[in-house]
């Protein structure tokens, strides 16, 4: 499982530690990823995703996830996630259709 946000595509980025004799090492900065379980309303389900703190924050800011998804670029959206927003713009389509 790749060190990746499935929202938003934060990932591992590299830089420097800096001594106080600004001697420099190789080191990786870690995205805070935590594994939460978000409800869409559009399908009724509960889905399983390992997203960022921040595009946590994110989802609760645009009102859940089917929102933020509706809002979301295709190019940065893990392939689970585009899965996702398809069905519940199908799903939403349908209601507003109905």
């Amino acid at each position: 499982m790749s060190r990746s946000c499935e929202l938003t595509g934060k990932a591992v980025q590299s830089g420097n530690n800096v001594s106080h004799a600004n001697n420099k090492t190789r080191r990786r900065f870690l995205p805070n990823l935590c594994s939460v379980t978000l409800i869409s309303e559009a399908l009724g389900q509960s889905y399983r995703l390992r997203v960022s703190a921040a595009a946590l924050r994110t989802v609760e800011h645009r009102g859940g996830l089917d929102a933020f998804l509706a809002k979301a670029k295709d190019g940065e959206l893990s392939m689970r996630a585009r899965l996702l927003k398809r069905q519940i713009a199908k799903k939403v389509g349908e209601q507003a259709a109905a």
